[in-house]
């Protein structure tokens, strides 16, 4: 009885350790996206900011 009271004990960690690297795996992919994002979107307001700029020139 123990020896199965351990082994599913074994087994729950082990799942909560593989879901654990997944996570952390995926966390770290959003991040390297959220910080690209990030740049794409500062890129974009930079050009609309020269535009509106030159538009108020007009």
């Amino acid at each position: 009885m123990d020896t199965e009271l351990f082994a599913d004990l074994e087994r729950r960690v082990e799942t909560l350790v593989e879901r654990y690297t997944a996570l952390k795996r995926e966390n770290d992919v959003l991040r390297e996206e959220n910080g690209r994002l990030l740049q794409e979107r500062d890129a974009v307001k930079s050009r609309i900011d020269g535009v509106l700029r030159k538009l108020e020139g007009i």
